[in-house]
């Protein structure tokens, strides 16, 4: 990559541990070869003010996923060209406010498939031999007695919506010998995939498992009605949004053991993290939404940033842009 003629200013609001954990050294020194690079020196979030002083006079901001895109931002930064947002979730950004200021705004591709993938099949496995009870009941000084579990191979598994994490687990569950149910109103799946309406799925699923876009229409999607409708054997694994269910109906669900249990690397906790209340239970396993946390995720995401970035310093438009068609503040950057 090369760096443009004017040298451009770039704002990364992660800080210090999320810039090496969610964006590293490969992504910050492609950046630095396209623009001068302010850096967030606080180990916390900035606060909007602060995010405001320091982005002044740059040209684009690159932003974690816990960086709200407030309208007070595009209406304070006459400079602004574009906000990045290095992850997929932008409900955060208020689109409508950048866009009424002609600032781009973009988002990453899903460079984390196999691994939520991985973490949804890792928990199913947890949950069918007991893994986790069994670990700590040895890390307390105790000796667990042996309980029978069961094999994945042959259960059946639920995966309501069939997008990219969807079709993924449902083809490695496959080669694992689950029966995989489908349940996505916009999607056809094909043999020997079986495609069914949510109430079946619910009722015949072994591992239920929500994948839908966290939108109005799908906020507590796994409501009571629909734990009802799971088998008491039956396990709900969420590693998509914690919209997606109501905590309360799973609570209660857990306590009247209507439900075997739940995961959860998501929840209603800030970041999308798993509510303390449920996290902590015996029912249920609980990751600090780490699904997507691996090297090899990180880096896909931070480099298409990047790469992205590259793209809107000569003026264009990237994939990833969510209201080009508003982003009038790019010819400034066109050569």
């Amino acid at each position: 990559m090369t760096a443009p003629r004017n040298r451009a200013r770039v704002l990364l609001t992660h800080p210090p541990a999320a810039l090496a954990g969610y964006f590293g050294d490969t992504a910050l020194a492609e950046l630095r070869t396209l623009a001068d690079v302010t850096l967030n020196p606080h180990d916390r979030e900035w606060t909007m003010a602060e995010l405001i002083a320091a982005a002044r006079g740059h040209d684009i901001i690159i932003s974690y996923r816990q960086t709200p895109g407030e309208a007070v931002i595009f209406d304070s930064l006459p400079d602004l060209v574009a906000f990045q947002r290095v992850a997929v979730d932008i409900r955060n950004i208020d689109v409508a406010a950048a866009s009424a200021r002609g600032v781009l705004v973009t988002r990453a591709s899903p460079g984390f498939v196999p691994a939520v993938a991985e973490w949804i099949l890792g928990t199913m496995i947890d949950a069918a031999r007991h893994i986790t009870p069994y670990a700590a009941a040895y890390h307390g000084g105790a000796v667990p007695a042996a309980r029978m579990g069961r094999q994945l191979h042959g259960a059946t598994l639920g995966v309501i919506g069939y997008g990219a994490i969807g079709g993924y687990l449902c083809t490695v569950a496959q080669v694992l010998g689950l029966r995989v149910l489908v349940h996505d109103p916009y999607k056809t799946v094909a043999p020997p995939l079986r495609q069914v309406d949510l109430a079946e799925l619910l009722s015949e699923a072994d591992y239920v498992v929500p994948l839908a876009v966290a939108t109005p229409q799908t906020e507590n999607l796994i409501d009571a009605a629909a734990l009802a409708r799971m088998k008491p054997t039956a396990w709900l694994i969420n590693a998509s949004r914690g919209n997606l269910v109501d905590e309360a109906a799973l609570t209660r669900a857990l306590d009247e053991r209507r439900i075997a249990g739940a995961a959860m690397d998501v929840g209603r906790a800030p970041d999308q993290m798993p509510s303390p209340d449920l996290a902590r239970r015996a029912d249920v396993i609980a990751t600090p939404h780490i699904g997507g946390l691996t090297p090899q995720a990180i880096e896909h995401q931070a480099l298409e940033s990047v790469r992205q970035c590259a793209v809107i310093l000569r003026g264009e438009v990237p994939e990833g842009a969510v209201n080009a068609e508003h982003a009038t503040r790019l010819a400034r950057l066109r050569r």
